[in-house]
């Protein structure tokens, strides 16, 4: 990875015509939400997210993730209106896991203009060096669990439900303030198939998978919750020695299993047991944003009866994968990689049934080789980039 430059932006009272002002109210945070929609005025891939599920996420009440962990948000005013963004975050769970001193920044979106995002940034890092912070990351919205990554290629399709989009410019303006990459996450995307399990792989999964040490399932709905805490509890065994990996807590698998029940359908969520241990899952969510571009990101007063009626009746023509996880025990054993080849297989077939016609699976780091070449070898393509920018302080 390349080496941080260390070099000051200045303080953000100082950058001419740029005013910053935080927002720690309710109407100070919908204000800042607002706010993230004025650099995509003209940009047709833009999809507004739901400002009441971004509301939930930007107060600690309802965010377990931010309880205990130091955050600011920022919104940059130029000319009398709202001209950008940025959140910042101490977050205790990745100090405790990494030891590396860093605060992250987030929730970055931006108009055109180098002093606006000298300003934003300037306040981010003063803010983490009087809490002293060794670095700045991100962008992180708010953890690595959450939107994360600044994009940097694949500006000419939509982004998919919970993936972050942006603007060419961003890159630039990012790095012209010495930020330098930590490391690129990928999105893969793919037309879906009947056979996605290459016929090369096809007898090696059988072979592995044939043994009565096996087993596979869907989610049960009846013990949503249980098979929920299952998957945290192998998600957080698989991805520990991942770059950036922090664990979901107790508290956060039981908001999640809440906010996503909506959403989950018993033929998107595969468990694979492995001498009766659970050993592998995958999950699958619609492309909720496929559904929404006409929302502007209101639910009230009827858009979530359109949203239950497309989703339930006249359903989604695209999924996303963003979770999926094998035990680290079994990395590297045929068994290990048959799991992960016979989940996609799995809610894909299932998904064919009802309509779906293309997926993503992201995002991936770019060092997880082993993934990457199984996805590749599926018929997926790398279609867009996201990158993890640090600086020191």
């Amino acid at each position: 990875m390349n080496e941080i430059a260390s070099n000051r932006t200045g303080s953000a009272a100082a950058i001419a015509g740029v005013e910053i002002r935080p927002a720690e109210t309710a109407a100070e945070r919908r204000a800042f939400i607002r706010a993230g929609t004025v650099p995509y005025r003209d940009d047709p891939n833009y999809v507004v997210p739901l400002e009441f599920e971004l509301a939930q996420r930007l107060d600690p009440k309802s965010n377990p993730g931010l309880r205990g962990a130091d955050h600011r948000l920022w919104i940059a005013y130029k000319g009398g209106a709202p001209a950008g963004r940025i959140a910042a975050l101490v977050n205790p769970l990745h100090l405790e896991t990494h030891k590396d001193g860093a605060a992250h920044f987030g929730f970055l979106e931006a108009v055109d203009d180098a002093d606006v995002f000298a300003a934003l940034f300037a306040a981010a890092e003063d803010w983490a060096r009087e809490r002293g912070m060794k670095k700045l990351a991100g962008p992180f919205s708010f953890s690595v669990n959450e939107e994360c990554g600044l994009l940097v290629d694949g500006f000419d399709s939509p982004p998919y439900f919970m993936m972050p989009h942006g603007r060419p410019y961003y890159k630039d303006r990012v790095e012209a303030l010495n930020y330098a990459k930590a490391i690129d996450m990928y999105a893969l995307s793919w037309i879906n198939q009947r056979q996605f399990i290459p016929e090369k792989r096809r007898k090696f999964v059988e072979r592995a998978l044939a043994s009565d040490r096996v087993s596979i399932r869907n989610i049960d709905m009846k013990n949503f919750v249980r098979d929920i805490r299952t998957i945290v509890d192998i998600y957080n065994d698989a991805w520990r020695d991942n770059w950036g990996f922090i664990p979901f807590t107790e508290e956060q698998a039981r908001r999640m299993a809440s906010e996503l029940r909506p959403l989950i359908e018993k033929h998107n969520v595969v468990i694979c047991y492995y001498d009766g241990e659970p050993a592998a899952f995958g999950l699958v969510l619609p492309n909720v944003n496929e559904l929404i571009r006409d929302f502007d990101g209101k639910l009230l007063p009827f858009n979530w009866l359109r949203l239950i009626w497309r989703l339930k009746v006249k359903r989604v023509t695209q999924g996303r994968m963003p979770l999926m996880g094998v035990r680290r025990k079994l990395h590297g054993k045929p068994v290990g990689a048959a799991f992960a080849y016979k989940i996609i297989d799995m809610v894909n077939a299932a998904n064919m049934d009802l309509g779906m016609t293309s997926s993503e699976l992201s995002w991936i780091l770019e060092t997880n080789k082993a993934m990457l070449s199984m996805l590749l070898d599926m018929g997926g393509r790398v279609y867009k980039t996201y990158r993890i920018y640090e600086k020191a302080l």
